[in-house]
């Protein structure tokens, strides 16, 4: 089992959601969408949880890894909708993680932040992802 992901570039924010299970077998693909969203991004990036139905003990160390991936390239990682069944436990030396109870609380610390207006909006998204709109939040 494996997850599919969408990135969606708002301005300056990054939102990189994630659907599946972040096990051993998905840990890959989830680094593979934070450069992709290195790549393609500027700002900080919220990974958004909401579609994922659980994670592995390697999956929360996978997003550790993409937080000090993030630090070194002068970014930051935010994750919103943490799933029920564990929490982050990120290593000391590990840059913070803010965690946001869902998206619209994280999109809504960083319109206060930097106003309202975004500029641009480009999506990209795994195969698997479902087409439609994206889940209210």
């Amino acid at each position: 089992m494996t997850i599919d992901w969408r990135y969606t570039a708002e301005g300056d924010l990054g939102i990189l959601s994630v659907a599946g299970y972040l096990g051993p077998d998905a840990v890959r693909r989830f680094t593979g969408a934070i450069g992709w969203a290195l790549a393609r991004g500027a700002g900080p990036v919220i990974v958004d949880l909401t579609e994922l139905r659980s994670w592995s003990a390697g999956g929360q160390l996978a997003i550790t890894e993409a937080a000090r991936r993030l630090a070194q390239a002068g970014r930051s990682l935010e994750l919103a909708a943490i799933p029920a069944d564990g929490s982050l436990v990120p290593a000391a030396e590990c840059p913070p993680i803010p965690i946001h109870a869902d998206l619209a609380a994280a999109r809504a610390a960083h319109r206060s932040a930097c106003g309202d207006q975004v500029e641009g909006r480009h999506e990209w998204r795994t195969t698997g992802w479902p087409d439609g709109d994206e889940p209210a939040g």
